[in-house]
């Protein structure tokens, strides 16, 4: 009875180790999906520490990650020091290499 219990518990390990293996491998999905939330964190940081801000000029300015870590910042400010402020933000967010200012000042009408 034991001999057979042993036996089917061998057989069942044997038959997950190919499971087991591919789960642990972790890169299953050759880390695309990994990379995609890394982005799209680092962009939702950005957003967040730009609305603290609680500038107005701030409001207009797009943010985008790319998956080796660079910011895009584009839009419009009414100052160049919203601009600068808006790079300096980017800057200090963790996973970001660089950033590129696209943003534009135009003066509020």
């Amino acid at each position: 009875m034991n001999h057979t219990l042993s036996t089917s518990l061998l057989v069942a390990g044997l038959l997950l180790l190919p499971v087991a293996g591919h789960a642990a491998d972790g890169r299953a999905n050759d880390g695309k999906t990994t990379e995609y939330v890394k982005d799209s964190v680092i962009t939702t940081k950005i957003k967040a520490e730009l609305a603290a801000e609680k500038m107005s000029s701030l409001v207009k300015i797009n943010v985008d990650t790319d998956n080796a870590g660079v910011v895009r910042l584009t839009g419009t400010t009414a100052t160049k020091a919203g601009a600068d402020r808006a790079e300096a933000i980017a800057k200090g967010v963790t996973g970001v290499t660089s950033v590129k200012n696209e943003i534009k000042v135009v003066a509020d009408k």
